[in-house]
């Protein structure tokens, strides 16, 4: 699995349903004017963005592990402060911001409750953390259909239904353990549509993420019989895709 991509890559892969995302989790997690905010793990700035658009781009941090998308990030949004940095180490002070948001990154962080505990940190108290991530476990994220191609041809294929939050119930025991109050749930769901079957499946080739790392282990035969089976499943188009994502909020 790698995130160490072309900007443009990921943007083609994942921004596609990311941006869906954004406004409903910067809802969830109360932000308005005059806050200032940190995006964790904030990728190519599908929720930077909306955040921008909220606060301006002096009241927004954004932090990512990846060289990449940090360099993308700055020049996309000049005004906000970018740093290259994991979650589990926010370069920040105690209490800097009144929200930290972490948008499909809590499944993706080296420690998940050291990640959110980090985010607690840098957020004032009763500020607000906040975080969503795709129902894998209950097969409801975008990623589904891909996924059960992927058994078809290969059993034993780890998709992502094992990682951190992705069962319902599982960021709300995260956020517990990082020591975060008053904490709520709820699921966000976004629809996205793709005109011909090419446009749903272009994106997997480009190698990002873990369903990007397992077609790029595939020789010409695999894949194709890949791209078959998933053709089968969705059909020519045009195909709407509907995700689910487990969210949380809470207060350090």
């Amino acid at each position: 699995m790698s995130f160490d991509v072309a900007s443009d890559a990921y943007d083609a892969f994942m921004g596609r349903w990311s941006r869906l995302l954004s406004a409903q989790l910067a809802d969830l997690a109360g932000v308005e004017s005059g806050q200032r905010v940190i995006d964790v793990g904030c990728g190519t700035g599908a929720l930077t963005r909306e955040l921008v658009a909220r606060l301006g781009g002096d009241h927004v941090a954004a932090v990512d592990p990846s060289e990449p998308f940090v360099d993308a990030m700055r020049l996309r949004f000049p005004a906000v402060d970018v740093r290259h940095a994991p979650a589990e180490a926010l370069p920040f002070p105690d209490g800097a911001f009144d929200a930290a948001l972490a948008q499909l990154v809590v499944h993706f962080m080296a420690d998940p409750v050291a990640g959110v505990r980090d985010m607690a940190r840098v957020t004032r108290r009763d500020g607000v953390v906040a975080a969503c991530v795709w129902d894998h476990d209950g097969q409801r994220g975008p990623l589904w259909d891909f996924w059960a191609a992927a058994h078809a041809i290969d059993p034993d294929v780890e998709d992502e239904s094992e990682r951190a939050g992705t069962r319902e119930g599982q960021l709300a025991v995260l956020f517990d353990q990082a020591g975060l109050r008053d904490i709520e749930s709820t699921a966000l769901t976004v629809e996205s549509r793709h005109e011909t079957f090419q446009d749903w499946w272009e994106p997997f080739e480009l190698g990002v993420g873990p369903p990007g790392a397992f077609v790029a282990r595939l020789d010409a035969d695999r894949r194709a019989a890949l791209r078959a089976e998933c053709r089968r499943r969705l059909s020519d188009g045009p195909i709407v895709v509907t995700g689910v994502a487990w969210a949380a909020r809470g207060r350090p």
